[in-house]
């Protein structure tokens, strides 16, 4: 019997995952990724007190370039293609 102790479950764990292609799509398209480049797009919460809260992360692994990291302070649910472009415009991308 499983208790979801782990993480999310069923619809949550599918919306999660639709969420997280739909932001690694508008990332890609952005930067101009070749398709040997990973994404990572992950939500965490941060327990202390000087953080916002819940974050997206974004990760971009492109092969001979050290790996870049994009934080959105807001859930991924929140995040939109404006939001994402806000992001990588103050990064200078």
């Amino acid at each position: 019997m499983r208790f979801g102790l782990f993480g999310k479950g069923g619809a949550d764990k599918a919306r999660t995952s639709e969420q997280a292609g739909r932001i690694k799509t508008w990332a890609r398209d952005r930067l101009g990724l070749p398709g040997a480049a990973a994404i990572a797009v992950n939500e965490i919460i941060c327990a202390d007190p000087a953080c916002p809260g819940t974050e997206t992360v974004i990760l971009v692994m492109n092969p001979g370039e050290k790996t870049r990291a994009f934080k959105l302070q807001m859930a991924m649910a929140e995040v939109t293609l404006e939001a994402l472009r806000d992001c990588l415009d103050q990064a200078g991308l």
